[in-house]
């Protein structure tokens, strides 16, 4: 009796085989030669390409993506980046704009910033000329050299600050014109 049932289990285990492995699909892919290809295992025309397993009733059940290569795979990190660095300039000219329309109401507000910038750097000039002329009067009744070190400081701030005239005019130059920009939308 239990050889019977020995006997039975193993006849039927060699008749569902093939449909056990029929039941597992097949797989298809698109060669390189633009032909499809298929088998019930992956063809050898397949391999590094985009592979489909399929059902028994030929629907799609997985989707397998090739392999990348190094280089792709570079190439792919390399451009994720590039789209982060962009994305990250957007938003940082985006805050920006939002700074500048936030500072000035109109383009005169920037011309009177302009123009106090410009008086600022002017008194900071005129100051360090002041103690120039004091430091030449005390110069008179010290010994020679004395203030030598003290008046060649200001007169090099006094030349950064002439310098610095051309800075101020190009930031604010920058902010009206980019002002104008971002009003005339």
């Amino acid at each position: 009796m239990v050889l019977r049932f020995a006997l039975l289990g193993a006849a039927l285990s060699l008749a569902l085989a093939p449909l056990g492995a029929q039941a597992q699909g097949s797989y298809r892919c698109v060669g390189k030669d633009g032909k499809k290809y298929y088998g019930t295992t992956i063809p050898a025309q397949c391999v590094g390409l985009a592979v489909e397993q399929l059902s028994p009733s030929g629907t799609v059940v997985k989707r397998f993506e090739p392999q990348a290569s190094a280089a792709d795979l570079a190439k792919k990190e390399a451009e994720e980046a590039e789209q982060k660095r962009r994305a990250a300039i957007a938003k940082e000219q985006g805050r920006r704009d939002q700074a500048l329309l936030a500072t000035y109401g109109s383009e005169k507000d920037i011309e009177q910033m302009r123009g106090r910038a410009l008086s600022e750097n002017q008194a900071v000039i005129d100051e360090a000329q002041g103690k120039i002329a004091e430091l030449k009067k005390r110069s008179a009744t010290s010994r020679p050299g004395a203030l030598d070190r003290e008046m060649e400081t200001q007169e090099n701030l006094i030349q950064a600050k002439k310098k610095e005239v051309a800075a101020i005019n190009a930031k604010y130059d920058e902010d009206k014109r980019r002002f104008q920009e971002l009003t005339r939308r």
